[in-house]
């Protein structure tokens, strides 16, 4: 009989060797006392959990996610998703209304949509923040991203569906709740990329919200159902040989590796078919299939923020690569910190402090680059960045839009 037969876990926590290299590389753990640790919290727990369920400890809910502790295990052990199922598994803790509102993101944005100029107004005022701190601890401190009265979707069959017919090479786009209820200009941005590079883009038919503020939020089994319906739309385009892009670094790393992990949802048909937007462009570039011709007059200094889970994807030197290889352009690539936002962690008022404190030397380094703005593949980060230090954070994609010579480099890859 098999360790997983055993325990049920298809996690390798018995290969953790205790050297606490993880709690050393922790961004929780100087901040927050309450937190035991990667190690305490995942593979340590866990052997007590087997044990007795009633071992199961609510601090836990202080894990980030960031997966920073894998990053650096020398074993290779899943740390994170060990503390990620044990929560699923073994917590008695409900959802409150606050959580279940910030992780409602497809349910949230298409309510609000209609009347985003005005809920962003409301938003802003200090009497609603304070109104939010009293009654759902949702921090007063905390700057909310901006909600667009354009649809992503509802642009690109006005905008762009009927253009991308006339290219044999296509890529669906897997857009994610940023582009389509945020900030559509990325989007935008994603096809103007595509388009010059001779690559026509479809969407993904009734794509759903990743699901990672779900998971976090404690409400896995409507992620689980996100997740088949997306599984199931990936899929389709992937059995046809087409890429599935998408521009965020979260949304990517849950579907490629915490479908199957946490949600229990198999995606080995179609995982090595998704793709980070940048990753792909850097190989189609690098590998001469596909050519970028950029304006002489682009000039700027970017300091670049790698995302925790662009890190535990390996795949930041596909953003940073894609950046380097514009002439104008001065690169300073900040040290590894996390930004201390985990998504709507850093929104809970009982969090605010923590993840301020995590993201401090992140701050600090930006401050001290002294860049003409910021790059980023991760939403959230962008929207931590922007809050606390006050600095522009722009994606690569949207770089790249805007250094390109969109019309010589349509005309390089005819």
């Amino acid at each position: 009989m098999t360790l997983q037969e055993i325990t049920g876990s298809a996690h390798n926590f018995e290969e953790c060797m205790k050297c606490t290299v993880c709690t050393a590389y922790c961004p929780v753990v100087p901040v927050n006392p309450r937190y035991p640790g990667p190690k305490q919290a995942g593979p340590d727990g866990e052997r007590l959990r087997l044990k007795d369920p009633e071992f199961f400890d609510e601090a836990l809910k202080y894990c980030l996610n960031c997966k920073r502790c894998e990053v650096v295990c020398p074993s290779g052990v899943n740390v994170a998703d060990i503390i990620q199922e044990a929560r699923i598994r073994y917590s008695k803790s409900k959802p409150k209304l606050r959580d279940r509102i910030l992780a409602s993101t497809d349910f949230m944005g298409s309510m609000v949509r209609p009347i985003a100029p005005m809920v962003n107004g409301v938003l802003s005022l200090g009497l609603t923040k304070s109104i939010m701190d009293g009654v759902l601890a949702v921090d007063k401190h905390r700057t909310f991203p901006k909600y667009s009265f354009e649809s992503f979707e509802g642009w690109f069959k006005r905008n762009a569906e009927a253009s991308q017919k006339q290219y044999k090479e296509k890529v669906a786009y897997f857009h994610g709740c940023y582009v389509g209820y945020n900030f559509p200009q990325l989007g935008k941005d994603f096809v103007k990329v595509m388009n010059a590079l001779g690559i026509g883009v479809e969407l993904l038919d009734k794509e759903k919200c990743c699901g990672v503020a779900m998971i976090s939020n404690g409400m896995s089994e409507a992620a689980r159902k996100n997740a088949l319906n997306n599984s199931a739309a990936i899929a389709k385009v992937a059995a046809s040989g087409m890429r599935v892009l998408a521009t965020s670094s979260t949304c990517t790393f849950t579907m490629r590796d915490e479908y199957p992990e946490l949600l229990k949802v198999d995606n080995s048909a179609w995982r090595n078919s998704l793709l980070l937007a940048t990753r792909f462009i850097y190989e189609a570039v690098s590998s001469g299939r596909k050519k970028l011709v950029f304006r002489d007059s682009y000039k700027a200094r970017i300091a670049y923020h790698t995302p925790c889970h662009l890190e535990k994807l390996g795949w930041g030197i596909f953003s940073t690569g894609l950046i380097k290889m514009i002439p104008g352009v001065e690169l300073i690539h900040l040290d590894s910190n996390c930004c201390g936002i985990a998504g709507t962690y850093g929104f809970k008022k009982e969090n605010y402090e923590a993840s301020q404190a995590i993201g401090k030397a992140l701050f600090d380094d930006i401050a001290s680059a002294a860049a003409d703005f910021v790059a980023c593949d991760c939403e959230t980060c962008k929207w931590q960045i922007e809050m606390s230090t006050g600095n522009k954070v722009l994606h690569p994609v949207s770089i790249l839009a805007e250094a390109l010579d969109l019309d010589l480099t349509a005309e390089a890859n005819k």
